[in-house]
C-alpha cells in the first residue's frame, strides 16, 4: 500500500515538473518576442530628438546656402535638389532638403546612420525667408546700356524694413579688366567711385550713405562699369546692412550671360 502511494505522489510530482517546464519555456518564448520590441521602443525617443535636429538644420543650411549663391527666385531654388548640394552628412547622421518650387516649401528630413528613426519639418513660404529677393513681378537682370550698365529689381518681401549701407561684388570677365563706378538705388546714387572686382565691401557715398527698403516695396538697382564688359558671367552683387548682414544677387545664376533689357 505505501508503495502505491509513494509511486502515484512520484508521478505527480513529475506531472507537476512537467507543467512547470512548459510554462518557463512559454514565458521565455514570450520575453524573446517582447525584447526586441522594447529595444525598438527605447530607441526611437532616443534617436527622434537628434533626428528632429537634423532635419531642422536642413532648413538653416537651405536658407544659408541660397541667400550665399545669390539664389532668390523660385526657378533658382530648385539648385537645392542638385545631388551635390541636397544633402549633408552630421555626425552619426544626415539631412536631405527638397524645394518645391510649386508651393515655394523646402522640406527637410533628419536620419539617423544605422537607424530606422527620420523626421520631417517644412518650411512654407521658403522664398520669404530670404527677405530681399528679385522682384518676381519685375523684369530679370539685363544689360540695359550695351554691357556696361546691368539692371534689376529687388523686393523686401517681409514685415521689417531693410536698410542698407555698403555693398560688394565679383564677375567674370575677359580682359580687360573693368571696374564699378556706379551704383544707384531706386533711382538715386549710393555709390560713385572706382570699385575692384572682388574687393572688400565699400560703403555707400552717395545719397546720405544708406537705402532703406520698406514692407513690400520693389526698387530699381543699376550698376555700371567704367566700360563695356568682354563676356561678362557669373555677376554677384551683395548689398550690406549696419550689422554686416549680406543680402547676395546672383544676376547670372546660369552662368551664360545677361541678356539685353
Amino acid at each position: 500500500m505505501g508503495g502505491r502511494f509513494f509511486i502515484e505522489e512520484k508521478g505527480i510530482s513529475l506531472l507537476f515538473l512537467i507543467m512547470a517546464l512548459l510554462l518557463l519555456t512559454t514565458l521565455a518564448y514570450v520575453l524573446s518576442y517582447l525584447m526586441p520590441m522594447k529595444h525598438k521602443s527605447v530607441i526611437f525617443p532616443l534617436h527622434s530628438l537628434p533626428a528632429l535636429a537634423l532635419a531642422q538644420s536642413g532648413l538653416e543650411y537651405g536658407l544659408r546656402y541660397s541667400a550665399d549663391q545669390g539664389w532668390r527666385t523660385r526657378l533658382d531654388l530648385e539648385r537645392l535638389n542638385n545631388a551635390q548640394v541636397c544633402q549633408r552628412n552630421l555626425g552619426r547622421g544626415r539631412f536631405l532638403i527638397q524645394y518645391h518650387s510649386a508651393t515655394d516649401t523646402l522640406a527637410s528630413t533628419g536620419e539617423i546612420t544605422d537607424s530606422f528613426v527620420r523626421r520631417v519639418v517644412y518650411l512654407n513660404n521658403f522664398s520669404t525667408f530670404l527677405r530681399l529677393i528679385f522682384a518676381p513681378a519685375s523684369p530679370l537682370p539685363c544689360w540695359a546700356t550695351e554691357t556696361r550698365q546691368a539692371r534689376f529689381f529687388i523686393q523686401n518681401v517681409r514685415n521689417e524694413m531693410v536698410t542698407l549701407t555698403a555693398f560688394a561684388a565679383s564677375w567674370n570677365q575677359s580682359p580687360p579688366t573693368r571696374h564699378i563706378i556706379r551704383i544707384d538705388l531706386d533711382g538715386v546714387p549710393k555709390f560713385a567711385g572706382n570699385y575692384q572686382n572682388g574687393r572688400p565691401a565699400e560703403n555707400f557715398n552717395r545719397g546720405g550713405g544708406q537705402q532703406t527698403v520698406l514692407p513690400g516695396a520693389v526698387i530699381p538697382v543699376v550698376i555700371e562699369w567704367n566700360s563695356n564688359i568682354l563676356n561678362g558671367t557669373n555677376i554677384l552683387i551683395s548689398f550690406y546692412t549696419p550689422a554686416g548682414k549680406s543680402y547676395t544677387f546672383n544676376l547670372d545664376a546660369d552662368g551664360d550671360g545677361l541678356p539685353a533689357c
